[in-house]
């Protein structure tokens, strides 16, 4: 089986929504515009979530996140915006 590089495949999310949790607990979902092969992340169209929540604390527009503060990404964001509200996938 062929491994996959992380950040080819983040690559190939351009112009997608994602969530992203970074190590503080904040939580952010955006259109990614762009990323380096630090994964450091650009998004649009950014709206930051009340902490443990689904609700929009803040509509940001354009966000820079750094790579080394990113805890996780998710491809699916309303599905990890539930789980984060629910704690559920944890087990």
């Amino acid at each position: 089986m062929p491994q996959l590089n992380p950040v080819k495949y983040l690559r190939n999310q351009t112009n997608k929504e994602i969530y992203v949790r970074l190590k503080d607990g904040s939580e952010y979902i955006g259109r990614l515009i762009a990323t380096d092969p630090t994964m450091n992340l650009v998004l649009d169209d950014a709206k930051r979530l009340q902490s443990g929540g689904r609700e929009v604390k803040a509509v940001l527009g354009k966000v820079f996140i750094r790579g080394s503060m990113v805890q996780y990404i998710s491809f699916e964001p309303e599905k990890a915006a539930f789980e984060a509200l629910t704690g559920g996938g944890q087990g």
